[in-house]
């Protein structure tokens, strides 16, 4: 599903003109990347939870040359569906 397609289900699913749909679907993303730039953890209880995963430096390889090349630490937007979600997905 697309960001479109999603807009389109929301409005039909909340009885939304499109416009606001886009707005409160546009805000939810919103909310959640902000949170998340701050280090805080997003839980929507039933769904799943977003949170920032620390991946540790390490070493890896130069594809073209071989080279061995140092990687960053860096942080990871991640998602863990909720007892629910994946009750659904599965049923």
């Amino acid at each position: 599903m697309t960001r479109a397609e999603l807009i389109v289900n929301v409005a039909d699913k909340a009885k939304l003109d499109r416009k606001s749909a886009e707005r409160a679907v546009t805000a939810t993303f919103d909310v959640i990347k902000k949170a998340l730039i701050e280090g805080d953890k997003v839980q929507v209880l039933g769904f799943g939870t977003f949170e920032n995963r620390t991946r540790a430096a390490r070493k890896g390889r130069n594809p073209r040359t071989g080279e061995e090349i140092d990687i960053k630490a860096s942080n990871l937007p991640s998602f863990k569906a909720g007892k629910s979600l994946k009750e659904a997905v599965n049923h």
